[in-house]
């Protein structure tokens, strides 16, 4: 199990990270002076990467996401620090890693094993920092926070804005779950097979294409909720002094996608739109961290931690000089595995700290709500995938995994034992302990390695998977005006 940290080393460590995570100098665009604090708006795609029309995504249409992304700055290598939707937003709520605060483990209550802690000392909500500081903070739309930790006082004073004092500047997250699976169809604006694009390691059929086309239509339901936000910006005079930041807490539900740190996995939008005081129709390809997201809006809106925040201002140029980020995977549900990934520009490793669990044992989540992962499993026992599919479902994972992401983005030519390139594997592998070591990793427990719902693989005979296999069909291939009850549903 995880060790309990002691309060002494936050304190004691906030030195080291200051050097690791801050760095300050100023934007060189000039501002003007600003009348009053920006208005901050922070929507949340959930289980979300960069599948939108403005990053290029073939067959989608997010017309009202992109005039945002026009109107200010897209990024296009935003990554988040883990890949699933609790570590990664319990570390954006504080702007710390989420190992660091003791929040790494995706579902901490009595059911599975762990229970929620409090903060370290001199951590807290940044909602919390924002309302000292005079800010109304709500939570709209949905009621989902999904955070590993315990905090005193509320988290949020409201459910919208419109509750705020006169003239109060107000912090909204707003999340959009139609992300999250089970995916809804898009009625509107239904979207064929023939034209969307797969990742080379999912099998080619029209099974796979009908999933993603189906995912991509609910980003497209969820495009249009968006523009219900900012409609209604514009008719309350609010826009013009909204800070708008519009971002994914994890990347896409497909396997290699979400619980992995692939890109599938931790890869994710960050559009960031902010009249008359950052240029319109930027994109920028500095390498983020969603916690940068979190330390600019401290920083604009002048709230303090009393701790260095583990991100840097995106409108500093110091963000440019960062050359890698960092993610780590542990426990999802009660999947016990861990793996930590450092990427560059060029390069990523990940480092599997289970490498003897294979990559897709057990988890319930995935069984139920991925049609792809069933296929996957069918054609793996029947021997029909090729190399780059079959790879992920072995038995077994490599201790380290080595992709050189120019000549490899979809990261299936794992080059850790050509030693052509072993001097980048050591540059990066010692990035990576001292990143681990700057957080306090825990690392696996040796009760932690025996734990968890059960490694035997496959998870189901080849007849089981079969029989899931075509339980998965009529839903994934029901007509977009057709109301069906989901033949898995958890919930």
């Amino acid at each position: 199990m995880v060790t309990k940290r002691p309060t002494a080393f936050y304190i004691s460590t906030a030195c080291i990270l200051s050097c690791i995570f801050m760095l300050s100098c100023t934007e060189t665009k000039k501002q003007s002076t600003q009348v009053s604090p920006p208005n901050i708006v922070w929507i949340m795609l959930e289980d979300w990467g960069p599948q939108l029309s403005c990053y290029g995504e073939p067959g989608i249409e997010t017309p009202h996401i992109d005039q945002v992304a026009s109107e200010g700055i897209r990024y296009t290598h935003c990554f988040t620090t883990a890949p699933v939707c609790s570590p990664s937003r319990s570390a954006m709520m504080t702007g710390f890693h989420q190992n660091f605060i003791g929040a790494e483990q995706h579902r901490t209550d009595e059911k599975f094993g762990f229970a929620k802690r409090p903060l370290p000392n001199g951590i807290r909500p940044i909602t919390q920092l924002l309302s000292e500081k005079g800010y109304f903070t709500c939570l709209m739309v949905d009621k989902k926070t999904d955070l590993n930790f315990l905090y005193e006082g509320d988290l949020f004073e409201g459910t919208d804005w419109n509750q705020r004092g006169k003239d109060q500047p107000f912090f909204a997250q707003i999340t959009f779950q139609k992300t999250h699976r089970p995916w809804s169809r898009d009625s509107i604006n239904p979207i064929e097979i023939d034209e969307v694009r797969l990742p080379p390691y999912y099998p080619q059929s029209d099974l796979a294409k009908r999933d993603w086309a189906n995912g991509l239509e609910a980003m497209q339901i969820v495009d249009r909720q968006v523009k219900t936000v900012l409609n209604r910006l514009k008719a309350e005079n609010l826009y013009d002094n909204t800070l708008v930041f519009i971002m994914g807490d994890n990347g896409r539900c497909m396997p290699r996608g979400k619980q992995f740190l692939y890109d599938g996995g931790i890869h994710v939008p960050l559009i960031v739109r902010w009249p008359q005081k950052i240029k319109p129709a930027q994109v920028k390809e500095d390498l983020i961290t969603t916690l940068d997201i979190t330390k600019t809006i401290l920083e604009v809106s002048g709230a303090k931690s009393s701790l260095p925040l583990h991100g840097r201002n995106l409108f500093n140029n110091a963000i440019k000089e960062r050359q890698y980020i960092f993610a780590a995977r542990d426990k999802m549900d009660s999947t016990y595995d861990a793996m930590r990934t450092v990427r560059s520009k060029k390069f990523k490793l990940i480092q599997n700290l289970m490498s003897e669990r294979p990559y897709c044992q057990y988890n319930k989540y995935k069984e139920a709500y991925y049609p792809v992962l069933a296929e996957l499993n069918v054609k793996y026992l029947n021997g029909e995938l090729n190399r780059d599919q079959s790879q992920f479902m072995g038995a077994t994972k490599p201790e380290l995994e080595l992709y050189d992401l120019t000549a490899d983005p979809w990261e299936v030519n794992n080059l850790a034992k050509n030693q052509a390139y072993d001097s980048i594997k050591n540059v990066l592998f010692n990035e990576l302990q001292k990143w681990r070591s700057a957080i306090n990793d825990q690392g696996v427990s040796e009760a932690f390695r025996k734990g968890g719902w059960s490694a035997d693989y496959p998870t189901r005979t080849l007849e089981e998977w079969e029989t899931h296999l075509e339980g998965f069909k009529p839903w994934v291939f029901r007509d977009s005006n057709t109301s069906m009850e989901h033949p898995y549903a958890l919930w």
